[in-house]
């Protein structure tokens, strides 16, 4: 078994994250600024796992701290790097917000594992890295151009891994995640992020009266039913490739720098993921005629075929089956982590 330090660990992502590689038996060490991310998932992982969980309040921009965390932890085998400002439309505001959480506090992370000696990271990119579609589905040779600071913060981070990989002999598994939903398989975890920005999640939200929630995308796309189609990849199903990219990171002695889509291979559109969540709570939910924004894609799907090729991953959990879990974990945290 491995310690594993896991950054945004009380993030929605990083939490359930968490939970995974606890249940197989691995230390986690969990680091989180809670700039968004919740104590509340931190303190329950802790009550389960009291040996084996540990968590701390830090940035991981603050060398000093991360270095006084490291010297009070076991040695750490594999960072799990999901700490990010991760909203679009708030990077189009507030650009160095994004390039100042995202880049630079990911240099100052790399720095620190270059001079500890730690020599594997799995990092949470994104397909906002693609930006304009060339061709679908996407797979990892389509040619990246970000649209957004959000996107190109995270392009930068994929790039100086990559030279640290080159450089330093770091070994390293980006994975770029398509769209997310869902809750950990016990319920337990699951998005609690102010405002929600998830589709799925804001839907669901809605349906059950937690916040107002108009479906306003554009109807004009060449799709079956006008509105985008996205891939949208369950949570723990994604989780589970991160799981098996620490598994192939452990087994290998040579630096190695590999990209991977994260996705189903398939996709719905809007329109269908609003109309799977009101055929499940019984609830219509009100629509608007939207405008088409500029640059926005009619189709994003994944070519997932080398996650499944380098890791043998592929996803397992359906949309249908998968809210039912969502409208019970927002049942029981009607505000999300308090």
């Amino acid at each position: 078994m491995a310690t594993i330090l896991v950054t945004g660990a009380g993030g929605y992502i990083g939490s359930i994250a968490s939970q995974l590689f606890l249940a197989q038996g691995h230390t986690v060490v969990g680091v989180d600024a809670f700039l968004t991310g919740y104590k509340g998932p931190l303190e329950m992982l802790k009550s389960q796992y009291p040996d084996t969980f540990m968590w701390h309040a830090v940035h991981i921009a603050d060398t000093p701290a991360m270095k006084q965390l490291l010297d009070a932890s076991p040695p750490i085998d594999v960072v799990v790097h999901y700490a990010a400002s991760c909203v679009v439309k708030e990077s189009m505001r507030q650009p160095e917000k994004y390039f100042e959480n995202n880049a630079h506090a990911s240099l100052r992370l790399l720095e620190l594992m270059r001079v500890r000696g730690i020599r594997n990271i799995v990092f949470s990119s994104t397909c906002a890295v693609y930006g304009a579609v060339h061709y679908h589905p996407i797979d990892e040779h389509h040619p990246i151009s970000p649209t957004n600071p959000y996107g190109d913060s995270k392009r930068m981070v994929e790039q100086m891994i990559q030279w640290y990989t080159r450089v330093h002999g770091l070994s390293a598994f980006v994975m770029r995640y398509f769209n997310v939903y869902g809750t950990s398989d016990d319920q337990k975890l699951g998005y609690a992020k102010k405002p929600c920005t998830h589709l799925v999640d804001a839907a669901v939200q809605g349906a059950l009266g937690l916040h107002e929630f108009r479906l306003t995308c554009g109807s004009s796309f060449d799709t079956p039913d006008g509105t985008p189609i996205r891939d949208y990849l369950h949570v723990v199903d994604l989780n589970e490739a991160h799981v098996l990219a620490v598994k192939a990171l452990l087994k290998s002695n040579k630096p190695q720098y590999e990209v991977i889509n994260l996705g189903t291979g398939s996709g719905n559109t809007v329109l269908e993921m609003v109309e799977l969540v009101e055929a499940e709570t019984g609830t219509k939910l009100p629509r608007d005629v939207g405008e088409v924004r500029e640059g926005e894609d009619a189709v994003l799907v994944a070519d997932n075929k080398k996650a499944y090729q380098l890791l043998g991953w592929k996803p397992k959990r359906t949309i249908r089956a998968s809210i039912p879990a969502m409208i019970e974990w927002y049942k029981n945290h009607p505000h999300g982590w308090e």
